[in-house]
């Protein structure tokens, strides 16, 4: 039987129900540390759109990280959670008056613009309150990463950004310098999600590097503060090979010293933003098999749909982007033959798959459980009550611990918001 953090799964799944979403706290702490540790000197911003709750924000502040939050929503949990406001950087694509404003009023150490607009509401913002407020400007690069279409970010058909090939990330640039509230420090760069290499990265940074050199000669000030972003891959099947935190920091510094030097730039202040790389692994997702379904595929063979009591409500990854799990036998150990399969949930969709093909034993049934590990990230964050399918509860396991960090969903839930005619 497999067990988490020395817990059997199955005295889990009959604690606390099931499916069930379990994260190892010794685990995420430790690639917390390590990513503190290896990037020494620079600033570490967990991603928490990731995976973020205040159990979450509570790990990161202790492992003295900073935070990255995406929405007033994740700011408001962050703030809530205790979370220092000068370690906190917000983005967004589209940040209202509502989110700014909190964000000005905590005290957040960095606002990441996004758009023209954005610029003049600081600026309204920031006089109202004779107060100067710190922004990056996020570069949009050019840069096609090795990734999904939906999780690549630096191309130049896509939201996020001022594009550096049209102009108008030199147009962003200009205009927050030119405003008096508004406190320009650097750039932000990120390139895509799930990348295992570094390429983009050496192109990115030249790119920024340019920029900055180019600012400098027009204005005569320096620009000292580059955001890398985040975007490392982590292991879900065995063909993945992410690089270690060591690696990426050697990795890394390589190019931007190199850049920084072939640009006549100084010293720079770096950041990244790893959240994936921080908690994916940490998390294992549990479901209890409700029915197999063998299916003819063609030629003689057979798939055999594993159907779990979760899907894409508590993980969509799969079904938005074709993302890849391995999932295992989770309560008990079998000899049978193995079978190719496909898990998949229990929504009315077809595209309700959490596990495209795995080899799972052939005398797998229902009441079995099934594990699918590196569900950390991007699960629970993305989550819906779509056909109107409670969440699961996450809970954090530690030796000797199990405690809930957010509980089960209910049918009292659902009914709270829906308004009687």
């Amino acid at each position: 039987m497999l067990t988490l953090a020395g817990h059997p799964v199955s005295d889990l799944i009959e604690q606390y129900g099931s499916p069930l979403s379990i994260m190892d706290e010794a685990d995420f702490r430790s690639q917390a540390r390590a990513f503190a540790t290896e990037f020494a000197g620079w600033t570490v911003y967990y991603a928490g759109k990731a995976f973020l709750c205040r159990t979450i924000a509570g790990w990161v502040n202790q492992e003295g990280l900073h935070l990255d939050v995406c929405s007033g929503g994740e700011l408001a949990v962050a703030l809530s959670a205790g979370f220092p406001p000068e370690r906190i950087e917000l983005h967004g694509n589209n940040k209202s008056i509502e989110e700014l404003e909190t964000a000005i009023d905590s005290g957040v150490s960095r606002i990441v613009v996004d758009c023209v607009e954005e610029i003049d509401r600081i600026e309204h913002l920031a006089a109202a309150r004779n107060t100067q407020v710190p922004v990056l400007v996020r570069v949009t690069t050019g840069v096609e990463a090795h990734t999904h279409e939906y999780i690549a970010t630096s191309h130049e058909d896509q939201k996020f950004g001022f594009s550096l090939h049209s102009g108008q990330a030199w147009s962003a640039l200009m205009a927050c310098h030119e405003r008096p509230h508004l406190k320009l420090t650097g750039l932000h760069s990120h390139i895509g999600s799930q990348i295992f290499d570094v390429e983009g990265f050496q192109v990115a940074a030249a790119r920024v590097m340019d920029l900055l050199a180019r600012f400098r000669t027009a204005t005569g000030s320096d620009l000292d503060e580059v955001n890398l972003g985040g975007g490392f891959g982590i292991a879900y099947t065995a063909q993945d090979s992410p690089m270690s935190p060591a690696q990426l920091h050697q990795a890394l510094s390589r190019i931007i010293d190199q850049e920084r030097r072939t640009h006549g730039l100084g010293p720079l202040r770096l950041s990244i933003e790893p959240g994936r790389a921080i908690v994916g692994r940490a998390g294992v997702a549990l479901y209890t098999v409700g029915s197999v379904k063998p299916v003819d595929i063609g030629e003689g063979q057979q798939r055999a749909y594993v159907a779990v009591d979760g899907g894409m409500s508590d993980n969509i990854r799969t079904a938005l982007y074709h993302a890849e799990y391995s999932a295992v036998l989770a309560n008990r150990v079998s000899s049978a033959a193995p079978m190719l399969s496909r898990v998949v949930g229990k929504h009315c969709e077809s595209g309700d798959i959490l596990v495209h093909d795995v080899y799972l034993p052939s005398d797998i049934g229902a009441g079995d459980l099934v594990a699918v590990p590196a569900s950390g990230a991007y699960a629970r964050s993305l989550s819906s009550n779509y056909n109107h399918i409670t969440r699961p509860a996450v809970v954090a396991v530690r030796s000797g611990r199990a405690r809930p960090m957010l509980r089960r969903e209910t049918l009292a839930d659902l009914m709270a918001l829906d308004i009687e005619p």
